[in-house]
């Protein structure tokens, strides 16, 4: 019974199954005390080295988060602005909603998956594909705006740069990729170091604000225009769920860690649990830091100068401590799109797995690299960056409204997790409380922002999801014609005929020949004879060379009116097959391999034409004999 039951399981994914390339999950060895010193553990993430790898996303989200949040209530004059840490609150509120929901998501779903693995258990396939392409848009769009507001950093501190700042954009992508395909864990050492400068220039920078009644220097907003609107009294409710809704922009990347569970090293869900709380702890304390803050010294959002900088100058003063916060920003906000490359292939190796992407999305690197991942997501950023021209604006209104809608789906999905669940009403409540919260967040920045690029989302959304579903449609029909899950009927031997295109006498023919035999019950070599008298002496030498050298093979001419290989080939072969249609046909094309590998340019390649053309117009076996030539 067992033995049956694989064979059906490995039978519905041929090509998926383990191979040298991709060890088996379950070859691993256990690795509880996290030394990684055996198997494939060693490449895989520590709680620690998770933060670094999967975080950087919400950690730089504090650097436009609580900005996000005052230049909408600035609308309402310094009365509105009286408003941010009120906001902030219930938007750290969330966080912990969020934070305490992916915990859950992470011990029931430890494959990873996040909102697409829920989706898809409790909620049906359609909704889980919708969670999979918001959280594929969400994470191509935060690598180009993380790339682009790291960039937009340098260039306003060193401005001749400006009009290279795509080239610049392109070149910090290639390098994060290039780490990325290294393997997660080298991604996650390299930028271990940058995480913990950034959270620990802002910690201090909260602290020392918090001993001061008084900013110590507003020389960096000096000279600036204001963005503060007239003064006015009434904040209504829309502006406040509009602030909210602007402010939650800050909790993009919280899902990634649930996305990448099997990243982890063993036991992966409870270091990917406590990667999670960290992640959810630092982050609710530098957002509520910072809006006490800003409340604190009565700061306004200024042209040209991020909130940020102001809160910097503001506690740390205009000097060398000022500089590392916004140095550190600067690097963190463009290595953030590391987040991406950590979270988005193993999604796409999960969409692979259940046939809503090619199958080679599954396969996996020995520095457990899901490299066709990294690639497309590289690819798909870099054609972002430029016709964006390296603009964040451009950028920003598209981003954070996917994480919204997969946010949404996720807490929808554990509300049902947990129905039925004794003891769970608190959690459900939680949970129910969450989506709702989300769900308005996703319709209100679609709404504020549908003119400013958000109607791209609303576009993309579907026909993401209508890609997904014709890739499974495609699958579904090979493995119809397949048989895949059934067991098939029992081999039979048939009448082999195994045909090799010559074009001249060598040890390679010689060769080709050899191992035609080998394959064969019959062996038949064949010669294409084009109408020009240079062709058609050619084709006599050989044939009285053939005869001479009788290599008790018959060599059939093949006539062309044009001036063609492949197709007089694919000919012949179809019309053996109608001749002899239980007979097994074979083309056996013998390949010369130079022993260096600029050499291969001086090949004809009449090999590649004949392969293409047979197997585009027959059913019959191609073999491509290479010859190396030592």
């Amino acid at each position: 019974m067992t033995t049956r039951a694989t064979r059906t399981l490995r039978a519905t994914r041929p090509d998926l199954t383990p191979t040298a390339e991709e060890p088996p999950d379950s070859a691993e060895p256990a690795d509880p005390g996290g030394a990684g010193g055996a198997g494939g553990d060693r490449h895989r993430l520590t709680a620690l080295t998770g933060l670094a790898a999967l975080s950087l996303d919400a950690m730089a989200s504090v650097a436009y988060g609580p900005e996000a949040i005052v230049l909408v209530l600035a609308a309402a004059g310094a009365h509105g602005l009286g408003f941010t840490l009120p906001v902030t609150l219930a938007i750290a509120a969330l966080l912990g909603v969020l934070v305490a929901s992916y915990r859950q998501v992470i011990a029931a779903f430890p494959d990873g998956g996040g909102s697409y693995a829920v989706a898809k258990k409790h909620l049906g396939a359609r909704t889980s594909l919708v969670a999979a392409a918001s959280l594929v848009l969400d994470y191509v769009l935060n690598v180009a705006v993380a790339v682009t507001a790291g960039v937009a950093a340098l260039t306003s501190a060193f401005p001749e740069l400006y009009g290279d700042r795509v080239w610049i954009c392109l070149a910090v992508l290639a390098a994060i990729t290039a780490v990325n395909l290294r393997g997660i864990v080298d991604s996650a050492r390299a930028f271990l170091v940058p995480t913990a400068v950034f959270v620990v220039a802002i910690l201090v920078l909260i602290a020392v604000g918090l001993l001061r009644s008084a900013p110590v220097s507003t020389e960096a907003a000096a000279g600036h225009a204001s963005v503060l609107g007239d003064s006015a009294t009434t904040v209504g409710a829309l502006l406040l769920l509009k602030a909210f809704a602007a402010g939650c922009s800050a909790l993009t990347g919280v899902e990634a860690i649930a996305n990448a569970v099997p990243s982890f090293r063993a036991p992966r869900a409870r270091r990917a649990q406590h990667a999670e709380i960290a992640l959810g702890a630092v982050l609710g304390v530098m957002l509520i830091g910072l809006s006490v803050l800003i409340s604190r010294f009565h700061l306004q959002p200024v042209e040209g100068v991020t909130v940020l900088a102001q809160l910097a100058d503001a506690s740390l003063g205009h000097n060398w401590a000022f500089y590392v916060v916004q140095f550190a920003t600067m690097i963190l906000l463009a290595l953030s799109a590391n987040t991406s490359f950590g979270g988005l292939p193993v999604l796409l190796k999960l969409l692979a797995r259940d046939n809503y992407l090619p199958h080679v999305f599954a396969l996996k690197a020995d520095r457990q690299v899901h490299r066709h991942g990294v690639l497309a997501l590289a690819a798909v950023s870099a054609a972002l960056l430029v016709l964006s021209g390296g603009d964040t604006n451009t950028l920003v209104p598209l981003f954070a409204i996917g994480v919204f809608v997969g946010f949404t789906l996720a807490q929808t999905g554990m509300v049902l997790h947990r129905r039925g669940t004794p003891g769970s009403l608190g959690a459900m409540l939680l949970n129910g409380l969450g989506a709702l919260l989300t769900g308005v967040s996703a319709i209100v920045v679609t709404a504020t922002k549908f003119h400013d690029g958000a109607w791209l989302i609303v576009v993309a959304l579907p026909l993401l999801v209508a890609a997904f579903e014709a890739v499974h449609r495609a699958y579904a029909r090979i493995g119809e014609r397949l048989g895949l899950g059934r067991i098939p009927d029992r081999p039979t031997r048939a009448r082999s005929l195994v045909i090799v295109p010559v074009s001249g006498i060598s040890r390679l023919t010689s060769e080709a020949l050899t191992a035609a035999n080998s394959l064969g019950d019959e062996v038949r070599a064949v010669t294409v004879c084009h109408a020009d008298p240079e062709d058609r002496e050619r084709t006599e030498a050989l044939t009285r060379d053939w005869d001479l050298w009788n290599p008790g093979v018959d060599l059939v001419r093949l006539p062309s009116e044009r001036r063609t290989l492949g197709r007089p080939v694919a000919a012949y072969v179809r019309a053996l097959a109608a001749r002899e249609p239980g007979t097994r046909v074979t083309v056996l094309i013998p390949e010369a391999e130079p022993g260096r590998a600029w050499q291969r340019i001086l090949q004809n390649q009449r090999g590649a034409v004949v392969a293409h053309a047979v197997r585009r117009d027959t059913d019959a076996v191609v073999c491509r004999l290479r010859f190396k030539l030592a």
